[in-house]
């Protein structure tokens, strides 16, 4: 007699098959779950000396990644828990908004916070060059005819005030876009970065306004270690410190409207 024939009086192959599917979706599940747990974990609290989810039937065991660049990265790993922030909660609950203390746009807080992400340039896959530089490092990139060049535009804060003039723009070679704007400042000639996704390019009035900060903040942007590119670190703070200031540039923008 056929295997399956002797088989099937005494099973039901069906809700065999059912039972054997649902076990590999839980365990796919459970899979999953703890994948997902290799960036940003173990939680650490709101709470000082309190350290959130770390069990290790949840986090699964740390995975050596090669990097592009040569290094290697485990995941998940070990960091040295970040400075407190210069701010106090406005509650006593957890995940409270916070009141800053200093200047929120430099000290990082709310809107304001970078990620203290790789402080080296992030390279195109196929040569290995920087991804965003300015455009005088590479003549092959160029504004279109059709669009305002902004090099010479006066930048405009949101004070209505002049902070300096735009002196080159930055491309992303990876996306062909531009970036950032390069700005030297008046008075002091410092240069800055400012995300042209946050700008407003006006070619009639040969302006750029750019309402997340007033004109005398630019002095305190972050800065480039190297004035021909720009590492993923400095990249999240100077976004930062632009996004930051729809919320704490003035007085005004953190009280209700109404």
């Amino acid at each position: 007699m056929h295997a399956a024939a002797q088989l099937t009086p005494y099973f039901d192959v069906a809700q065999l098959a059912l039972w054997a599917f649902w076990i590999f979706f839980a365990g796919l599940v459970v899979y999953l779950q703890r994948e997902s747990t290799r960036e940003g974990f173990p939680l650490v609290s709101d709470k000082p000396g309190r350290i959130g989810l770390q069990e290790p039937a949840v986090l699964p065991a740390p995975k050596t990644f090669l990097l592009k660049n040569g290094t290697t990265v485990l995941a998940p790993r070990f960091e040295e828990p970040e400075a407190e922030p210069k701010a106090v909660p406005s509650a006593g609950f957890p995940g409270a908004p916070l009141i800053p203390t200093g200047d929120p746009l430099v000290d990082g807080v709310g809107p304001a916070a970078w990620a203290n992400r790789t402080d080296v340039a992030d390279i195109m896959w196929e040569t290995g060059e920087p991804r965003i530089v300015p455009m005088r490092v590479d003549p092959a990139y160029f504004v279109a005819p059709e669009d305002p060049n902004p090099v010479g535009f006066d930048v405009i804060g949101c004070d209505d005030m002049v902070a300096g003039q735009v002196v080159d723009t930055w491309v992303d070679r990876s996306e062909t876009v531009i970036r950032y704007l390069e700005i030297k400042l008046t008075g002091s000639g410092k240069i800055v970065l400012a995300p042209l996704a946050m700008s407003v390019v006006k070619g009639k009035a040969r302006q750029v306004k750019i309402r997340s900060i007033t004109s005398t903040q630019f002095f305190n942007v972050p800065t480039l270690r190297n004035a021909e590119q720009i590492t993923r670190l400095e990249e999240d703070k100077i976004c930062a410190y632009y996004a930051g200031g729809t919320l704490y540039a003035t007085a005004a923008r953190q009280e209700p409207l109404l």
